[in-house]
Parts: structure tokens; sequence; C-alpha cells
């Protein structure tokens, strides 16, 4: 089987990708030292979502591709919720979630698992991500493995509004404290209280190089914290413009890691070089991700990076979902007999016999 470069992904435009054989031991990324004592700045006007009124727009050449949109004759899976899962962890809060299921799902066969942080936001299918298209698409051409897709919001408690693609709960929900926060009560949200409950409907792997968890910002932090605390359940991390920066102690993971014993776990970052740009390093969401890069390449993680041009938001994220997607699933089990026509073919819609 190909694999991609554990170098970045060099080139990326678009929807057109170009990837390079890995070398043998590829190198860490280079970090730039940061000024020894920076004062705070306000990012640049560019260094929104948006385009910034005195820039160009980083964001232009970001489009998604054919994988990301709906196409003829591929089965579509069923996307069921929204559930309520009432927290012990966080008393007096809710997280409301939906279970994507595949069309080839079959319940006497074990599902792998991806789940999915401000889940609003990827199963918003006028928005930049639009995994449920994604998952379909890439199932039915075996790219992915027959997998359960969950999309979660953050906690809420009930009187508080529940997060839309356009206001991800920041100010009105538990988001900030639950997911930028290094320890393990989120973690347990999704292990000891998430888990479970999708156990008890779906039929899904134990095996926790079947688990998958990503998010985008402060989402991407979050999947990165449940891996880490607990990669007994949890192996391979998708990170967009992930926060790794000091909003509640997140710049401290490049320590950690380099302290602490390896973990089992794959990790995808991408990030922009026009992403919440400042003057204080702790606070500078690009130079924080290419030291967390850095940190994992030095440690002999299986760790893949891409570094765009664009801002902090999901443009180049949503392209490359994809792609990021097949790089931490790519040794799901394929038979390369010839004769296997199952295989070969398409993977089409499971239909108990009758």
């Amino acid at each position: 089987m190909n694999r991609v470069s554990k170098g970045f992904l060099a080139g990326l435009i678009g929807a057109s990708l170009s990837f390079a054989q890995a070398p043998a031991a590829a190198p860490a990324p280079a970090v730039t030292p940061a000024p020894a004592a920076a004062p705070a700045q306000a990012a640049p006007a560019q260094a929104g979502r948006g385009r910034g009124p005195a820039g160009p727009n980083y964001n232009a050449f970001y489009k998604l591709g054919a994988d990301s949109m709906p196409q003829d004759g591929v089965p579509k899976g069923m996307l069921n919720g929204p559930f309520t899962l009432p927290s012990n962890v966080f008393p007096g809060t809710q997280h409301t979630y939906w279970v994507y299921v595949p069309a080839q799902y079959n319940p006497a066969v074990e599902a792998s698992l991806m789940v999915f942080q401000d889940g609003q936001a990827y199963i918003d299918m006028n928005g930049d991500l639009r995994a449920p298209n994604v998952l379909d698409n890439l199932i039915y051409r075996h790219e992915l493995p027959v997998m359960i897709a969950v999309f979660i919001n953050p906690g809420r408690r009930p009187d508080q509004p529940e997060p839309t693609p356009r206001e991800w709960g920041d100010r009105t929900t538990n988001r900030p404290e639950e997911y930028n926060t290094v320890d393990d009560r989120y973690p347990r949200v999704i292990v000891d209280e998430l888990l479970p409950a999708l156990y008890k409907d779906y039929n899904i792997s134990k095996d926790p190089n079947r688990h998958g968890i990503g998010g985008s910002s402060s989402g991407a932090i979050a999947a990165f914290t449940v891996a880490w605390f607990r990669p007994t359940h949890f192996s391979k991390v998708l990170s967009t413009v992930g926060s790794f920066v000091n909003l509640r102690g997140g710049d401290v993971y490049p320590e950690l890691i380099a302290k602490s014993e390896k973990k089992p776990i794959r990790v995808f970052l991408q990030d922009g070089r026009n992403d919440n740009r400042v003057a204080d390093p702790r606070r500078d969401w690009f130079y924080q991700n290419v030291r967390l890069a850095k940190a994992l390449t030095d440690k002999g993680y299986d760790v893949n990076y891409t570094w765009g041009i664009g801002l902090h938001g999901q443009k180049q994220g949503g392209v490359i979902l994809p792609e990021m997607l097949r790089w931490l699933w790519r040794d799901h089990p394929v038979s390369t007999d010839y004769r296997d026509t199952v295989e070969r073919g398409f993977q089409e819609a499971y239909s108990p016999k009758q």
C-alpha cells in the first residue's frame, strides 16, 4: 500500500495534492526561535476567519473537491439524531450528538469508529467540511473501512443555546473549559459516557487501532487530549488549525511529549501560516502547531503535517479532509488477491438476506 510522506504535503493548493515517498527517517520540521521577550500585540487584520481589510484573501485557493460532494451512484449513509448525552463529568451539562451510519454497515460485523468534535460544523452540508459526503465516497471505494462516525457538540446547560455552524459556543457553552483544558475530564466524557452509549446501539470494534478522533481549532486540541489521556481507546488523531496555545495551558504539549513515554497514537496536523499570528509565542497558533509537529517527530511518532497559507478556519482542512482520513486509516485491511472481486468492486450498501 502506498504511504503518504511524513514530511508536509508540499504544494497543496485547492483540491490538488502531490505526495512524495517518505524517506527512511523524515526530518523534524524547522522551528524558528521565538523572540526572547516579545511584547504582546493584536493579530494582523487578515488573521481572522475571513479576508482582512489590509491584505489578500489567503483562503481564496482552497476549494472543495469531488470527494466532498454527493456523487451519483454512491450509497448515502444515515445521519441519526440529534441525541442528548447527560454528563456526570461536567454536572448540569449535556452533549448533543449525531451518529452517521454508512449504507454498508452490517450489524453482524464490527465497524470502526471516528469521533468529531464541534459536530454541528462537520455535518453542515453547506460548510467547509461536509464529512458525511466524504465518508460516503471513501467507504464506497474501500478507501476507508466501514465506520460509524459520531459528531458531538460541546457541552452546555439546558438553558444555553446549541452551537451552530456560525457560533461554535465559545461564549455560550462549556466549550472553552472542556476543549482547551489539558486534563482527563473531557476524555472521560468521550470514553466513559459516549462510548458506552454507542456500544449499546451499534456493533463497534473495541480495538483502539480502529478508533479515530478529530476536530478543528479547540476541537482539535480536545481530540488530541482524548488520545493522549486514553491511548488504549483512541489511536488516530486528526487536527486542523489546532489551538495548541495558551488559552488554558495547551502550549505545554511539546514538553509533555518530550518527557513522556511514547504513546501508540498516529497524528495528522494541518495549519496555515496566517492562523492567528501574534508576537506572544505562547498564543501564536502557527508557531505552536509547528512546535508540536517537531516534538512528535523527534519522539518518533507516526505523524504527518501540512502547512498552508490560510487563516484560522476550515478552508484548507475541509479540502484535505479526505486525504487526512485516508492517511490516518491507511492500514485498514486490504486483499491483494486478484480473484477477490469483492475487494476490487465498489462497496455497495448492505442488504440483509430475506
